[in-house]
């Protein structure tokens, strides 16, 4: 068993909803990303890829020198088994293989292993991987990695760490956000809904509003009160660690996983941008890394978020982890679109990007460059899909052009992503 401290840089590892959100993670600085099909993914309401856009999607990644892990990690029914053999065997052709396959069902794993003898295969956190003796397990049966359970405190981690073989890899969430349920194994929308949150389709019910009723007096509605809106006892708070890498580090955990496979190329963006720099601020310098705190809180609040904590990392977070007084998102940033193409021309550098939301000519905004600076820009010309100028672009999903004004620093470019500071009506 290992006992040997690991001090290697770890892996950061990005959400990849669809091939918009693969691409910031690529351009933002992922050093892995991972990313469902349309068949045994856990986010069937994530944008998700056919199996063409995955085959290009992992080509351009390899192209980048980004590794790519493909979901898998449904608990699988009798009616699934057939299929998946297909799937792992589509995955297998492909010109470019994935790197690995997540999985946590024991049958999906026999079929992988069955279809694929050489894949690579990390366990799920689905799997409920809670200490060293389970992950040995999966070691004997070929695992290369296990995702921990967000129930474990750091010091449980690090005692994984010391009790299976070095080559076995530790994957644990870094950043986004937290289930009510035990490592995500929900039944209440199932319960609620009839949308299976273990086979990817979770309606979320934990956020919702909560009254009590008595069976006597039905239609009364008792408010388990912290605010007048009722209780929202399932709420838990998101998780940041931008303040903990080094106890991450020293817990010899080998990828930092971001949560967010339905979430927009602005949350990528802003995550993998801040994750990266303080990795690597970190290793050049502790004490770089401590200085820059400040910064790395600001910039992992540009984005739509619930407040944050640190989950189970430093023991149960009891009633601190959770929300009582709403489900709504926190937003210091807007989304405007990601910058197809760029070119120089004599006003500035005219883009070509899909709007996401309203801007107007004369508007200030920030290009996001991956490098940690942000540049400040204004719109002075903008032409609509057909080439008419215009004044705005109000109608979201079309492909607009805009002349952006800055002075000094590199000028936008393909990859980087637009957004307001602040909440925009």
């Amino acid at each position: 068993m290992n006992s040997t401290k690991k001090t290697a840089k770890p892996e950061l590892l990005l959400p990849a909803g669809g091939p918009d959100t693969l691409e910031s993670a690529i351009h933002y600085g992922a050093d892995a990303v991972y990313m469902g099909g349309e068949f045994f993914s856990l986010r069937a309401k994530a944008r998700n890829f056919s199996a063409d856009e995955m085959a290009e999607g992992i080509v351009s990644a390899h192209r980048a020198g980004v590794r790519v892990y493909v979901t898998a990690n449904i608990f699988a029914s009798n009616a699934d088994l057939k299929e998946a053999e297909e799937y792992f065997a589509q995955l297998r052709d492909m010109p470019e293989p994935p790197d690995a396959i997540l999985i946590a069902d024991p049958g999906m794993f026999a079929i992988c292993r069955k279809v694929w003898p050489d894949a690579v295969i990390h366990i799920s956190t689905q799997a409920n991987n809670t200490n060293y003796a389970s992950a040995g397990f999966w070691y004997l049966q070929g695992a290369k990695r296990i995702v921990v359970a967000r129930e474990l405190s750091l010091g449980e981690i690090k005692e994984i760490r010391e009790n299976i073989p070095e080559d076995m890899e530790i994957e644990s969430f870094v950043h986004g956000a937290m289930c009510i349920s035990y490592s995500g194994r929900c039944l209440l929308s199932s319960f609620m809904t009839g949308r299976d949150s273990n086979r990817g389709a979770c309606t979320h019910p934990c956020r919702w509003k909560y009254h009590v009723t008595e069976e006597t007096r039905p239609g009364e509605y008792m408010p388990v009160e912290e605010s007048e809106r009722g209780t929202f006892v399932f709420s838990s708070r998101d998780l940041c660690m931008i303040d903990h890498l080094p106890e991450m580090i020293d817990a010899g955990i080998d990828s930092l996983k971001v949560e967010g496979r339905m979430k927009n190329p602005l949350y990528v963006a802003s995550v993998a941008r801040t994750y990266r720099c303080a990795i690597d601020d970190y290793f050049e310098s502790p004490e770089k890394y401590r200085e820059k705190l400040p910064w790395y809180r600001k910039q992992i609040s540009m984005t739509t978020f619930r407040p944050y904590d640190t989950g189970f990392f430093f023991g149960n977070p009891h009633e601190k982890g959770q929300i009582y007084d709403g489900t709504s998102y926190e937003s210091n940033a807007v989304y405007l679109g990601s910058i197809e193409s760029a070119e120089e021309c004599g006003e500035g550098t005219l883009v070509t990007f899909t709007q996401k939301n309203k801007f107007c000519v004369g508007d200030d905004m920030e290009v996001m460059k991956n490098d940690g600076t942000d540049l400040a820009c204004r719109v002075v010309r903008m032409y609509d899909s057909e080439g008419n100028e215009t004044d705005s672009c109000p109608h979201a999903s079309v492909t607009v052009k805009a002349v952006l004004a800055h002075d000094g620093g590199a000028a936008p470019e393909a990859g980087d992503v637009m957004r307001f500071i602040g909440s925009r009506q």
